[in-house]
């Protein structure tokens, strides 16, 4: 799937576009919004990385407070977005990998209070790297094995036209399939939870997970209606994590040439800030499950489709 790389020479007005920006912080740093004690900060690993709230009397320059937490740039949406038709929080359909829960808060950057009853998509590749609706494009090209050291090759470079990582702009499903795509509400608390796979990778990109929140919207038995998007973005998983799927069938099937996280295009390179979800897992049997944690802060009345 190709996302649009950051371009150095931005026009001023796309970087006022990159300058919007969502938070995001993981487990003890949201105690501004009421969270238990139970998320603390060793509930996660990589929690030295999360986004901390910035006192409550911080100004910017121009005088005016701060928001509560940390920002970071949204990210873009990608081709293989397929709107909310499938209202679920396990979306695994039987698909082999290793199981993930991924829990997500949602809360008003400006406020930290939860954002009750948004509509959360999550939809991501397979373990071999395969979008469902997208099957025909495969995943990338093969070619190379799968990682089994830290990667030291010079960035892989774009995909080749066609695969997952292929030209920006939304593209029509070309199949049924659904697997691994799903949208779900926020509780009260700004809490939604999915059970899922983690993720493969293919040519072009590192291993990661898009994410939308709409909001305004009615919930009815047909699904979410109407509303708006405030936040498109991507999560990401880090290399140690990746580095111990990779020995684990099907992942270490996987033959297409992986892109790092260092060297993705589209990672904010900024940690939790930039979606770098915390992560919980026994690091010598990674195939028994891996939990994974993150807040996300939005500006509710802002709109968000894509970056693109």
């Amino acid at each position: 799937m190709t996302e649009t790389p950051q371009n150095p020479q931005q026009t001023a007005a796309e970087r006022e576009l990159t300058r919007r920006r969502v938070v995001v912080a993981g487990g003890a740093t949201a105690a501004a919004a009421g969270l238990a004690a139970g998320l603390g900060a060793n509930a996660f690993a990589g929690d030295s990385t999360a986004a901390r709230p910035l006192p409550k009397d911080s100004v910017n320059p121009s005088g005016t407070p701060e928001a509560c937490y940390l920002l970071t740039t949204e990210t873009t949406e990608g081709p293989y977005y397929i709107d909310a038709d499938k209202l679920r929080r396990d979306v695994t359909e039987d698909e082999e990998g290793i199981p993930l829960t991924l829990r997500l808060k949602v809360i008003d950057a400006e406020t930290c209070r939860p954002v009750r009853n948004a509509a959360v998509d999550i939809w991501h590749c397979s373990a071999l790297g395969i979008y469902s609706g997208y099957e025909d494009m495969g995943n990338g090209g093969g070619g190379g094995t799968p990682p089994t050291d830290a990667p030291t090759d010079a960035p892989t470079g774009p995909p080749p036209t066609g695969g997952p990582g292929g030209p920006g702009g939304h593209q029509e499903p070309t199949d049924d399939e659904r697997y691994l795509r799903g949208t779900w509400r926020t509780d009260r608390h700004g809490f939604v939870t999915f059970r899922t796979v983690f993720p493969g990778w293919y040519r072009g990109r590192c291993v990661h997970i898009h994410v939308k929140v709409h909001v305004d919207g009615t919930w009815t038995d047909a699904g979410y209606e109407g509303g708006h998007t405030c936040h498109t973005g991507q999560l990401f998983f880090d290399e140690e994590s990746v580095l111990a799927s990779a020995e684990v069938e099907p992942y270490s099937t996987n033959t297409a040439t992986r892109t790092t996280l260092d060297e993705d295009t589209i990672y904010p390179d900024n940690g939790a800030e930039g979606g770098l979800l915390h992560l919980k897992y026994d690091k010598r049997r990674i195939a028994r499950g891996v939990h994974a944690h993150l807040t996300m802060g939005v500006a509710p009345e802002e709109m968000h489709d894509s970056t693109e």
